[in-house]
């Protein structure tokens, strides 16, 4: 995902006052945006504040990009003069867009249709850019966030029209129509309805960093999600206690009957090998393997592996 670029207005009139802006995310964003063109100039970008520029200044600019497409450094200035519409238009959408869409997502996407609209527009025409880039800007907004969208738009056209009918019943008799008054209302099949409303609901998107609560120190959903990558804390400290208890009831195992059950179990060596190794009969060994496992039992279920003299 390209970078967000977060804009910070310092006054809140449309058309006047002073622009901050996060010029390293910008720069960030630019670059990465016109990689395939010519060398592109940001020089102006090294000051953190940009003045807007006058009317006349602003007409001959307009006429030099004109004149000269490949004229990089006024066409970052135009951008820079016409930055706040992102803001302008970001605000008035954000209004109408479910919370998992940011509002630096938003302006991020609406930057592109900005740059889209200073490269197409042409003065030359009578146009005020405002109007035009107003609605680049909200179409490159809405264009992004719909190829975002996973759910066909038939099907979200219909959920909107369900949850009308809704609200305009509820808000009329006071409680919520049952799914064949809202079949009934849009001419459709109850099994249409409820499948458009299952569809929906199993769709929803949420933010793995929205708080369970409104405080602001309220646990974020990321924090309750569970990684099953990584061993659960609980079963760590069981593990390690029952690996203290087996080492401790082993300890207290005489050393011929410690000695078979590391060939056996560690070294995977048969009853034979050992007999072999410890020179003693096949039948000994296995008479020996099951004496020292009964007694580990016995160890481990009364938990009294801290004597070590018991079976010695």
């Amino acid at each position: 995902m390209l970078p967000k670029i977060q804009i910070r207005y310092l006054n809140d009139d449309l058309y006047a006052g002073v622009i901050k802006i996060n010029i390293r995310e910008l720069i960030r964003y630019w670059s990465i945006m016109m990689s395939t063109s010519s060398n592109v100039n940001f020089n102006l970008f090294n000051q953190s504040k940009q003045k807007k520029l006058s009317d006349a200044d602003v007409s001959t600019f307009w006429n030099k990009y004109e004149n000269d497409r490949s004229d990089k450094e006024v066409r970052d200035k135009l951008i820079i003069q016409y930055i706040y519409l992102v803001k302008y238009v970001a605000g008035r959408l954000r209004i109408s867009l479910p919370a998992t869409i940011s509002t630096e997502d938003i302006s991020s996407y609406g930057v592109e249709g900005l740059i889209d609209a200073v490269e197409k527009f042409i003065p030359s025409k009578g146009v005020r850019f405002e109007t035009y880039a107003l609605l680049r800007i909200r179409g490159a907004i809405i264009d992004r966030i719909r190829s975002l969208d996973w759910v066909p738009r038939g099907a979200q056209k219909r959920y909107k029209q369900i949850q009308a009918f809704i609200s305009e019943y509820q808000n009329k008799f006071g409680k919520a129509p049952n799914t064949e008054l809202i079949a009934k209302h849009l001419e459709i099949s109850k099994e249409k309805v409820e499948a458009s409303m299952l569809e929906m609901e199993s769709n929803t998107m949420v933010s793995i960093y929205d708080r369970r609560d409104s405080s602001p120190d309220g646990i974020e959903l990321i924090d309750t999600i569970q990684d099953k990558k990584v061993d659960d804390p609980l079963a760590q400290l069981e593990n390690r206690d029952v690996k203290n208890e087996l080492s401790r009831a082993l300890s207290n195992l005489p050393e011929r009957e410690r000695m078979i059950l590391a060939l056996y179990y560690h070294e995977n060596m048969t009853l034979k090998e050992i007999g072999t190794t410890l020179t003693i009969s096949e039948s000994r060994v296995c008479q020996l393997h099951a004496q020292a496992i009964m007694k580990l039992r016995k160890l481990l279920s009364s938990k009294d592996v801290r004597s070590k003299s018991t079976f010695k």
